[in-house]
């Protein structure tokens, strides 16, 4: 394989899914929040930060773009580390016993971020690492089928998720995409005993499985014998057919990420193909790789990153770092302290994914 390794990774890989991961934790920093301040209102930072917010209902935001992103590079490494597995021995009853507990373990994690509201115990399955453990699976059932069985499914997982939001028959949540009143706050409320606050929709594990499966085939394909060419003019073709797709149909069903409408299905998963596409070309078939080692890094120990800034990790950082940044940078106004604050947090959140990888410590599951 002609692609660019580091410790026998994938470059381009790796650097996809860490600037993924670095924009993550940049939000566990506090810094998109301080860039959409009232004071900058009108400024180019403001304009910005708005793209680091998700859309409030429909519409799409860069922001709205990271949850496809991540879904669709856990389907591209898929491939890639079966096959590791399998090339030291591992049988494929041993690979899909470790698939299944994997995407156990993350529905687990993933719960146990929200599971405490006050007084009691819920179930809450919207954030990205509970969806993961659920598009996983569904990836995984066809990673050994052909090409066009995989896409089929992942359009029939889509199709059935349609059609139960248009044609869902209970009073009072039959309208398909108005918030609070459709077949996913129903299924919130049954599951969970409440909608969420901000619409998201536990279903949305079926249709963005589509997600991993597009990944899972953009993996075999970079895996296959085909030109460098070849295989980023098909991930190009492959994306703006997603794109046209989406944003073609928008008007016959709204681009929503709240619910994952199949719209929104296809513009993420368009706009996921075309950044592979770039990063391929760029690192692996150009070779610049200038300064991409900082993103990498952050890329290869992404479970562990995520978690840490979620649980309090981020926070912690900033309680520490608060009075210097408060005697050092105070003279020059609340929001601007704040700002680079959160830029030292987001820092030395890096720096944790830097050491760790000099000491060769990666954490999986």
């Amino acid at each position: 394989m002609n692609e660019i390794k580091i410790n026998n990774r994938l470059l381009s890989l790796d650097f996809y899914r860490g600037l993924t991961m670095f924009l993550l934790i940049a939000e566990f920093s506090s810094l998109f929040e301080y860039m959409v301040s009232p004071e900058l209102h009108g400024s180019i930072i403001h304009a910005l930060g708005e793209q680091f917010h998700h859309v409030d209902w429909e519409g799409v935001h860069f922001w709205d773009l990271i949850q496809p992103f991540f879904m669709f590079i856990v389907g591209v490494s898929m491939p890639l580390s079966f096959s590791k597995r399998m090339a030291k021995g591992d049988t494929f009853k041993q690979l899909r016993k470790h698939a299944f507990k994997r995407a156990f373990l993350m529905l687990v994690l993933g719960w146990a971020l929200y599971c405490i509201d006050p007084g009691r115990i819920v179930f809450r399955f919207q954030n990205v690492l509970s969806q993961l453990g659920v598009t996983y699976i569904l990836a995984f059932l066809v990673i050994r089928k052909k090409p066009i069985i995989q896409i089929g499914f992942s359009l029939l997982l889509i199709l059935i998720s349609e059609g139960i939001y248009r044609f869902f028959p209970v009073e009072g949540f039959n309208r398909a995409f108005v918030p609070g009143e459709n077949f996913g706050a129903w299924l919130n409320i049954l599951i969970s005993g409440g909608e969420d606050e901000g619409h998201w929709a536990m279903f949305n594990a079926i249709p963005t499985a589509a997600h991993t499966i597009w990944g899972l085939l953009a993996g075999q394909l970079i895996m296959s014998n085909k030109t460098n060419k070849k295989k980023i003019q098909l991930l190009v073709i492959a994306g703006i057919i997603g794109l046209i797709i989406g944003y073609g149909f928008s008007y016959v069903t709204p681009i929503i990420k709240r619910i994952s409408t199949s719209t929104f299905v296809f513009v993420g998963g368009g706009w996921s193909l075309l950044a592979l596409a770039l990063c391929y070309w760029v690192i692996d078939v150009k070779k610049y790789q200038k300064g991409v080692l900082f993103f990498a890094i952050v890329g290869m120990n992404p479970l562990f990153i995520y978690l840490f800034a979620h649980v309090g990790g981020a926070e912690l950082i900033r309680k520490i770092f608060l009075p210097f940044s408060n005697a050092i940078f105070g003279w020059t106004g609340t929001l601007n302290a704040n700002i680079i604050l959160s830029i030292v947090v987001l820092f030395f959140l890096w720096f944790i994914c830097f050491w760790m990888y000099k000491k060769k410590l990666f954490i999986r599951i």
